[in-house]
C-alpha cells in the first residue's frame, strides 16, 4: 500500500536525521562546513539563486540552503539509489527542488542537469570516492554549468601538507574526535546500510545500490590538500580559486567563475 505524503514525510525525516548524525560521527565539522558553503553563495550576491548540490546524498546541502534562502533552487545530484529515495520523499512537493540520477563517474553525467547556467555548485565530503583524474574532469565540467560571476565551493578533509607534524598531529586530533562520536552506543557506518537495506520502502534501493558501489566506502581516498583543488580548479577554467575557510584538517576552497 502506498503511503500518504504526510507519512512519506515523518518516514524521510526520520532517515534524514539518521543520515546527519552517522555524517556528524564521522566529520564533527560537519554543520560549520555546510555553513561556510552557504555563505560563500550569499558572496555572489544572487537573490534567488540556483545551485547545484553535487553528490547530495539525503539532501542536506539543499535543505540548509532553502531554510537561509527560501526563494532558492536546488538540484541536487547523486547516484545512490538509497539516499536518493530518501530525498525524493524529502522534496517530493517541493516545487524548489529537483532530484537528478546521475553518476559524475560518467563523463556524459551533465547531460542529466536539467539547466546549464548555474550559480553555485556547493558539495561537502563527497569528493574523495573519486579518483584524482575523475576531480579534475568534474572540475571542468563545472567550468561549463556554472555561469560567470558563479561559484564552485567544495568543503573536504584537506591535509596540511606545508605543516607535516602539526598536520599529523591535527589529523589524530580528527581520527579521537570520530572516535569519541562512535562510542555512544549509536549505529556507524556499515550498521547504517545494513539498517537501510532492511527498510521495506529502502529494499529495492538497496538492491540496485549494490551494482552502483562495491563496498560501503572507498578503499582508497583522494583526499589532496587545498593547494591541488586550487590549482586544479585554476586549470578547469575558473577565473580565481582559494581557501575561504578552514579548521584543523577540514576546509572550504571556492571558485569564481
Amino acid at each position: 500500500m502506498e503511503l500518504s505524503s504526510v507519512v512519506r514525510r515523518r518516514w524521510a525525516e526520520a532517515w534524514q536525521r539518521s543520515w546527519d548524525e552517522l555524517e556528524g560521527r564521522h566529520v564533527p565539522d560537519r554543520d560549520l562546513w555546510i555553513g561556510v558553503l552557504l555563505d560563500v553563495v550569499d558572496g555572489i550576491g544572487a537573490a534567488s539563486p540556483t545551485v547545484l548540490d553535487l553528490a547530495c546524498g539525503t539532501g542536506t546541502v539543499t535543505r540548509r540552503l532553502l531554510q537561509r534562502r527560501a526563494s532558492g533552487r536546488s538540484i541536487a545530484v547523486d547516484v545512490d539509489p538509497v539516499l536518493l529515495t530518501i530525498a525524493s520523499a524529502t522534496f517530493e512537493d517541493d516545487a524548489r527542488v529537483r532530484i537528478v540520477r546521475a553518476d559524475l563517474r560518467d563523463p556524459a553525467w551533465t547531460d542529466a542537469v536539467p539547466e546549464q547556467q548555474i550559480d553555485a555548485t556547493l558539495t561537502s565530503t563527497a569528493l574523495h570516492w573519486l579518483p584524482e583524474d575523475t576531480v579534475r574532469r568534474l572540475y571542468r565540467d563545472l567550468a561549463r554549468l556554472v555561469r560567470p560571476g558563479g561559484v564552485v565551493a567544495h568543503a573536504e578533509l584537506m591535509p596540511l601538507v606545508d605543516m607535516p607534524v602539526l598536520g599529523a598531529r591535527l589529523a589524530r586530533v580528527e581520527r579521537e574526535r570520530r572516535t569519541g562520536h562512535e562510542l555512544d552506543g549509536t549505529s556507524d557506518w556499515d550498521a547504517w546500510w545494513r539498517n537501510a537495506a532492511q527498510e521495506p520502502a529502502l529494499r529495492t534501493a538497496s538492491e540496485e545500490r549494490r551494482a552502483v558501489f562495491s563496498t560501503n566506502y572507498p578503499a582508497d581516498e583522494f583526499s589532496p590538500p587545498a593547494e591541488w583543488h586550487i590549482a586544479a580548479l585554476r586549470d578547469a577554467g575558473f577565473a580565481e580559486a582559494g581557501l575561504v575557510w578552514r579548521s584543523g584538517m577540514g576546509g572550504v576552497v571556492a571558485a569564481v567563475r
